[in-house]
């Protein structure tokens, strides 16, 4: 995924049933974890799972809290939380860093850890190494890979070493210095086929879900009929089985939204009211009661024993001054 303005892709689907039908349904609700077998009956029975991007324990909490399903600790994070020019910058050791921390803040979540830029592309073996890390050191449920039918190979691999596999397919943000920039992809029957012959590659292959990107609604449709996992989208349209979107959208954090991510709540005005009024608060030296306090026995004590100190030392104080 990309927060580039022209082509992040990120939609929030439709109800495949009448609104209210899936709230009256009692499937998957009861306690437990979210595992690929959730997403799969999912699947089966139409009703659609959320996922969103979170990069750290506490925002993990809440929006478990929330019922969102699938949490993708994404290499986005480059841009929203480090400040980087674009996702390829985002680090191999930081995103296995914050994988760990949205498990950790939402166990019962299927967590999915955005393999970065190169982490495996240059060699199986390394890629193989690397996602263990994810899974290892990061709690990770499955790795997400930015995939065509030419890592048919590395997927089927994966698979066979019991790495769980997200195949992205369609606009894929790792590819922009290739492509000269973010762009949605499948407008011609080219593409399109393309993308469709991608993913169901890729899931033959072993990959346990797909995510399409940026990709027109009726080419989305045909690539769910065709693929035998559950599919993602994102900016794919309502067709799909689940649908992801960059939170710091969501939340109206970020600078600019696409039109298919629109926030649902402006964060950013309140945040920036609430950083001001501190502002006011601290150069009015107005912070309120203080909570801590010294018996006074305690303070005669400690004003004696300084003023003991000050007296041996000729009357210096410590920063060197006189008292």
């Amino acid at each position: 995924m990309s927060t580039a303005p022209a082509d992040r892709a990120a939609l929030i689907g439709r109800p495949s049933t009448a609104p209210g039908a899936a709230d009256a349904s009692t499937e998957d609700e009861r306690p437990g974890p979210v595992t690929l077998r959730t997403l799969q009956r999912r699947r089966a029975s139409g009703r659609r799972f959320a996922c969103l991007t979170c990069y750290d324990a506490t925002t993990a909490r809440w929006l478990r809290r929330a019922g969102v399903e699938v949490l993708l600790a994404g290499d986005t994070a480059a841009e929203v939380i480090l400040g980087l020019p674009g996702t390829i910058h985002a680090p191999l050791d930081f995103l296995v860093t914050i994988t760990a921390a949205v498990k950790r803040g939402a166990p019962e979540c299927l967590v999915m850890a955005d393999m970065p830029f190169m982490s495996y592309q240059a060699d199986d073996a390394e890629a193989l190494r690397n996602a263990a890390r994810f899974m290892t050191q990061g709690s990770a449920d499955i790795v997400k890979l930015e995939v065509d039918r030419s890592f048919v190979g590395l997927v089927s691999k994966m698979a066979r070493a019991g790495i769980a596999v997200v195949a992205h397919v369609g606009s894929r943000p790792q590819q922009t210095k290739l492509r000269g920039g973010y762009s949605s992809v499948g407008r011609s029957a080219r593409e399109a086929r393309t993308v469709i012959d991608d993913a169901v590659a890729l899931a033959e292959a072993g990959a346990s879900l797909v995510l399409v990107e940026a990709v027109p609604i009726e080419v989305a449709e045909r690539l769910v009929e065709r693929v035998g996992v559950p599919v993602i989208g994102c900016g794919a349209g309502p067709a799909c089985h689940g649908q992801v979107v960059v939170l710091q959208d969501l939340l109206g954090l970020t600078e600019w939204q696409p039109a298919f991510a629109r926030p649902i709540v402006e964060l950013g005005g309140p945040l920036e009211s609430a950083a001001r009024a501190w502002v006011d608060r601290v150069r009015r030296n107005e912070l309120g009661e203080h909570p801590y306090r010294i018996n006074p026995e305690e303070l005669a004590s400690l004003d004696a024993d300084l003023k003991a100190r000050a007296g041996s030392n000729g009357g210096a104080s410590p920063g060197g001054g006189t008292s």
